[in-house]
């Protein structure tokens, strides 16, 4: 089972999201998929993707979490003892995001909020030193034009890691690590 974290003011209508979701659809592995709408505040995040985590058995599962979407798959991968694929993965949202306070709208849906300091402290609590680096795949481009890749090359030294030069912040060579995403989640493609 994949379940696909989007990131910061995304949805399940993304670019990477749709693309997954319609790859393991003509592979007949479209019921092994499953990308729920993160809401925007943190707690509300980490239930949801909860609630999801519970309907299927643990061993099954590979978080692919992509921007913020990839933070929460490695506080959820460590607390529930899962795999997980991180792609450009937000390191210290509770951080960066700070630039960002103040009225937001949702790129897919539209829905407009306010980033509070709320927000960042609820990152700031998700936020873990350590994890184990054996259960993560990580794939970074050099060009990610909103976050330093090497924050995450760093901060998952030990971890399988794809780093390609260039590219950009949505890992525009996406579509060719789709195979060893699904390899490394256990999923045999078609």
């Amino acid at each position: 089972m994949l379940i696909y974290l989007h990131g910061f003011n995304s949805s399940p209508g993304s670019h990477k999201a749709q693309v997954l979701k319609r790859y393991m659809q003509e592979r007949d592995l479209g019921d092994q998929y499953s990308c729920p709408a993160l809401p925007h505040l943190p707690e509300r995040a980490i239930a949801v993707v909860e609630a999801e985590i519970a309907k299927h058995p643990r061993e099954s599962i590979t978080l692919v979490g992509s921007s913020l979407g990839g933070f929460y798959s490695s506080y959820l991968a460590e607390r529930h003892d899962l795999r997980a694929v991180l792609i450009n993965p937000a390191v210290y949202p509770h951080e960066g995001l700070r630039a960002y306070l103040g009225v937001q709208r949702n790129l897919h849906t539209r829905q407009q909020y306010e980033l509070t300091e709320e927000h960042l402290r609820q990152w700031e609590k998700l936020y873990l030193p350590s994890i184990r680096a054996q259960r993560y795949l990580l794939l970074v481009e050099t060009g990610d034009e909103v976050l330093d890749y090497r924050e995450a090359v760093e901060k998952y030294e030990g971890a399988r890691q794809i780093v390609i030069a260039g590219g950009d912040h949505s890992l525009a060579s996406f579509p060719e690590h789709i195979r060893l995403i699904l390899e490394f989640a256990g999923l045999a493609p078609a």
